[in-house]
């Protein structure tokens, strides 16, 4: 039943004590719209059916309704159908987009603002919309979702995560740049950084560690059969050092090196870029290959 506005005595008809409580269980009269739709004043207490092919919607309109008003809207239609705000406004937590057999009610909170509560329809668990984030587009709250990602994007990759037949245009790489001196036992952390740079002038010989970071092994986080590149630039000064020993997780490792020479200076008023490739054999078992190049 529509909003009515009784008189003191008035008897009301089974039909219309019938409507009472439809309208008070949030069913209300029936009103079949097969065509996007603008409501009327007398849509208050009512129960609005959406049923299309096509995309549809309905529109809120201001000075129609009064606080305490409600409109059931169901979509029983295969197309989606949208609650669109006109001259109202229409806030929600759910979502305004009602795809096949959805529903919920407009609650109006004034004359010319309404809040939609959506009936919790999707099964729990289900995913009831997918919204781009940053890097991506696309996304909706119905039917097929796809999301893409943009040009550009910076993205963090686990060694669990894997990349297949993708095109890669431009990547970038992680790089730590710190004005430190080359000395001692330098760290890699392979999970935050694909280049360290160091800006102030080597010191002294250094031995490089390898780990994944302070508190996961490199061996924890590579799989047997994984493989991982790294780069350290080393800035140096009248007098060259150069990279004494290599670890990984603490432990010596051999590395086979670029011409079968392991270093043995550096050079002088330059970068030396040190490059390794790390291949996983086994449990904390490792083959290394090393270059050593000078830039200046």
């Amino acid at each position: 039943m529509a909003k009515q506005t009784f008189t003191t005595g008035q008897v009301l008809t089974a039909a219309q004590m019938t409507s009472l409580q439809q309208t008070a269980m949030l069913g209300g009269s029936a009103k079949a719209q097969t065509a996007s739709y603008v409501l009327v004043a007398a849509d208050a207490g009512d129960a609005i059916t959406m049923n299309n092919a096509g995309a549809t919607t309905i529109t809120v309109n201001t000075g129609l309704f009064a606080a305490g008003d409600t409109v059931t809207i169901i979509n029983l239609g295969a197309g989606a159908c949208t609650i669109t705000a006109g001259t109202a406004t229409v806030t929600t937590s759910g979502s305004l987009v009602l795809a096949t057999n959805q529903g919920g009610v407009l609650r109006f909170t004034s004359a010319s603002a309404a809040i939609f509560f959506q009936f919790a329809t999707p099964a729990s668990g289900d995913i009831e919309g997918v919204t781009a984030g940053t890097g991506l587009s696309g996304g909706g709250t119905s039917g097929t979702v796809t999301l893409s990602i943009n040009t550009g994007v910076t993205a963090d990759l686990t060694t669990a995560q894997a990349l297949s037949n993708k095109t890669l245009i431009a990547p970038e790489e992680r790089t730590t740049v710190s004005a430190t001196a080359a000395t001692g036992t330098v760290n890699f952390d392979v999970s935050t950084q694909g280049v360290l740079y160091y800006t102030s002038n080597a010191s002294a010989n250094w031995t490089l560690n390898v780990r994944g970071s302070s508190g996961a092994t490199l061996n924890s986080i590579l799989a047997t059969g994984d493989a991982v590149t790294i780069a350290f630039l080393v800035t140096q000064g009248s007098t060259a050092y150069y990279a004494s020993g290599f670890q990984i997780d603490g432990s010596a490792v051999t590395p086979k090196y670029q011409g079968g020479t392991a270093f043995a200076a550096g050079n002088a008023s330059s970068i030396d870029a040190y490059v390794y490739t790390i291949v996983k054999t086994g449990s904390a078992a490792f083959t290394v290959f090393a270059s050593q190049t000078k830039f200046a």
